[in-house]
């Protein structure tokens, strides 16, 4: 019953005389069932337990029915994992790791949180810095994809050899690792599955997992993306050292042959409309 009321309803939405696109076996209209399991970085997580099956469930809900969000993280995928996945592998991260981007940032190299998080790993800016990243008004390497993703593997690293296992690590790239290691403590547990935690850090790890399952099955969500529709990774054209001040980014950008726009969106760390450069460091600025 309820499937043929919502034929109708699109039906009686269609002009006389348009021409309809969509066929009825395509509708989709609900999340698709929990697992039995799902496996994440080596460990299995089972969802026989009522409180972890609807906890997954929500999750399940939240991804299907975000559509403009999960369309976009679909069709970014592509171009972002093929960039990150190499640099985790180089550092022993587990690859479901990069999960972590999509319920941070969506995958959006540009993102930033009304926190003041930025990236696609959704640094704070005191702990980009402590991870090594130049972060001020010219530069913000919270938004350099290699950098912020060998900052970000550094923090997996320091938090595994803490917790020992990769969920308690997601958690704590949430909650933070004092966070994590207080409720611990005072809960006198070992994982964060077990833990007492504030809302958004306890849905934080079913929405990786959730994360997980999505990328790998779309079409249970109800989403098909032709291969043609997802966004390639374009390599840049060159890369141009540079250890001086730029005095306008636009001129450099008419030399190299490419335009202001498309120098930033290249290099989104470049933050301004110059680069002073007091320190003369060397920067790799890529030309697309």
């Amino acid at each position: 019953m309820k499937r043929t009321l919502l034929l109708l309803a699109l039906f009686l939405a269609v002009p006389a005389g348009a021409q309809v696109l969509y066929e009825p076996e395509s509708i989709h209209y609900q999340a698709p069932p929990v697992p039995k399991s799902i496996t994440f970085a080596g460990e299995t997580w089972r969802f026989d337990r009522p409180d972890l099956y609807e906890r997954l469930d929500r999750e399940f809900i939240q991804f299907t029915y975000a559509h403009t969000t999960s369309t976009l993280m679909l069709k970014r995928a592509q171009r972002i994992f093929s960039q990150v996945v190499p640099i985790l592998k180089k550092n022993g991260i587990p690859e479901d790791l990069k999960y972590l981007m999509a319920i941070e940032s969506n995958l959006d190299p540009k993102a930033v949180s009304t926190a003041g998080a930025g990236g696609l790993w959704q640094f704070m800016k005191g702990t980009g810095r402590d991870y090594g990243l130049e972060v001020n008004a010219e530069v913000d390497e919270r938004f350099h994809l290699v950098k912020a993703t060998e900052a970000a593997c550094q923090y997996l690293k320091d938090a595994y050899e803490k917790y020992g296992d990769w969920m308690t690590v997601a958690a704590s790239y949430n909650a933070g690792q004092n966070g994590i290691s207080r409720r611990i403590e005072e809960q006198k547990q070992s994982h964060a599955m077990d833990l007492l935690l504030p809302d958004e850090t306890s849905r934080y790890m079913f929405r990786i997992l959730t994360a997980k399952y999505f990328f790998e099955h779309p079409e249970l969500f109800g989403f098909h993306i032709d291969p043609g529709a997802r966004y390639p990774y374009k390599a840049p054209s060159k890369q141009v050292g540079v250890n001086g001040p730029i005095n306008s980014l636009a001129d450099f950008a008419k030399e190299n042959g490419t335009s202001f726009f498309l120098l930033r969106e290249a290099n989104p760390w470049l933050r301004s409309d110059h680069l002073t450069n007091k320190s003369g460091k060397t920067y790799v600025i890529s030309i697309p």
